[in-house]
């Protein structure tokens, strides 16, 4: 491997960590001396690239600045991390690693307005399942993304309708149905909801209180969730 190769290398595993990652780790990964990874940061730092850290604290990358930012809309970005999310679920370690790695890339050259949307997807990929019952997905999915209440009516396994004021966080594919996760004002904890049992939708224009991203760090850790990038 080339120096250039391997400060391409290096900048790309810096991509992949969202948190501090050791010079020792990082030499591991690329099969060099600490010491040399030592150059290689400084080399990067020195070529413009926001690297913060020191020796025995880690680094993180801040920003390359090296290549422009790509125009996607909120859709195309939410196909992408969709589409990425359900390669690192159901394929070989290989395009695992090589969907991990092209969501760093996108992460990092998208605008700031955009790189939120990776942060915190709309979108869950649960298990192999078929592309049924979309017809609310598009309300639910504006709501999520404009941090709206949304009124469902709602028939239940028993038959039972009921109408909720929910806060929505995400939307979860599984085998046969896509599952609804948000806050129900009704029970005042978060609630599941099959979207095939969903009989309407309404979108309000009240937002809930708080960010979408405390919303949903409320959810993950009420069921013991990671965070992204922790794994």
């Amino acid at each position: 491997m080339t120096k250039t190769q391997r400060l391409a290398a290096l900048l790309q595993l810096l991509r992949c960590h969202r948190y501090p990652v050791t010079a020792q780790r990082l030499a591991e990964q690329l099969q060099v001396s600490v010491r040399t990874l030592y150059r290689d940061i400084l080399c990067l730092q020195q070529q413009g690239v926001e690297i913060e850290g020191s020796a025995g604290l880690g680094y993180l990358l801040l920003s390359d600045g090296h290549l422009p930012p790509l125009m996607f809309s909120r859709h195309e970005i939410d196909a992408l991390v969709l589409g990425l999310h359900w390669v690192r679920r159901h394929t070989d370690a290989e395009l695992t690693a090589a969907a991990r790695n092209a969501l760093a890339k996108i992460q990092a050259v998208v605008p700031g307005s955009l790189a939120t949307a990776i942060d915190d997807p709309s979108f869950l990929i649960a298990s192999r399942g078929d592309a049924l019952h979309d017809r609310h997905v598009p309300a639910i999915r504006q709501a999520i993304h404009q941090r709206l209440k949304i009124q469902l009516h709602y028939t239940d396994l028993n038959a039972v309708s009921s109408t909720r004021t929910l806060w929505p966080v995400v939307i979860g594919y599984f085998d046969q149905v896509r599952l609804l996760s948000g806050w129900c004002e009704l029970r005042q904890d978060f609630r599941h909801f099959r979207i095939d049992r969903i009989d309407a939708v309404q979108v309000s224009d009240t937002h809930y209180p708080g960010t979408r991203h405390q919303l949903l760090k409320r959810w993950r850790d009420a069921r013991n969730l990671p965070r992204p990038g922790d794994s």
